[in-house]
């Protein structure tokens, strides 16, 4: 029998509805996953059994697309690669876990995944995914992702960047990315700051930021 987790009556920042689902078998996960429509709103994450539907809100979609277009300038304007996996469902059913990001990239494996659809059977999970978890998700995404292994993990909750090196079989909170290793947490928090007022203001003055930078 399937159980639903019934909300917290607490008040919270909103930036998702969500809702979880107990009892959910990976053949009951995929049958969910397929009737629903490619253009949906709604991101599934699901972890061995349980089944988390977010509806993301505004806050966070916000910080999602203006988080991606971070990343974004920091590949091109330091002369990386990319390819983006955006919330394409990451499924693994030798792991009993699937999951649809906020967002992820091919940086340092980009060549390997250039020009084709990734199958995670044979290729390499993303390098970089971020979740914007503004309100309180019941799946330890910590544990879901390494276990997908994924190297460097994001987590924004609306005030703190959380970056997660995969260590091992395990992640350790770091203070710099790996993939950017001079970029310091304040640059993003000035990025979203100066984007609520302006968000081409914003684009233009971190890229600007960035390109200098990589000239040093």
């Amino acid at each position: 029998m399937v159980n639903i987790t019934a909300p917290t009556t607490a008040p919270r920042p909103t930036g998702e509805k969500r809702v979880t689902l107990h009892g959910l078998d990976w053949q009951g996960y995929q049958q969910m996953l397929h009737a629903l429509p490619q253009t949906r709103a709604a991101r599934l994450t699901y972890d061995r059994g349980s089944l988390e539907i977010t509806m993301p809100l505004e806050d966070h979609e916000f910080y999602t697309r203006l988080i991606e277009l971070f990343i974004r300038i920091l590949v091109v304007e330091m002369g990386l690669k990319l390819k983006t996996m955006g919330s394409t469902t990451l499924d693994r059913q030798d792991l009993d876990r699937g999951s649809e990001p906020d967002c992820a990239h091919y940086i340092q494996n980009q060549p390997l995944v250039a020009g084709r659809k990734v199958d995670l059977a044979i290729d390499p999970p993303p390098d970089l995914v971020v979740e914007v978890d503004i309100t309180h998700s019941d799946i330890d995404k910590l544990r879901l992702y390494a276990a997908l292994g994924v190297p460097e993990f994001w987590r924004f909750n609306g005030r703190e960047w959380r970056i997660y090196q995969l260590q091992g079989e395990d992640y350790a909170e770091v203070d710099h990315s790996p993939t950017f290793t001079w970029v310091e947490k304040d640059n993003l928090y000035r990025f979203l700051s100066q984007a609520q007022q302006d968000e081409v203001a914003a684009e233009v003055a971190f890229r600007d930021y960035v390109r200098n930078r990589s000239r040093q």
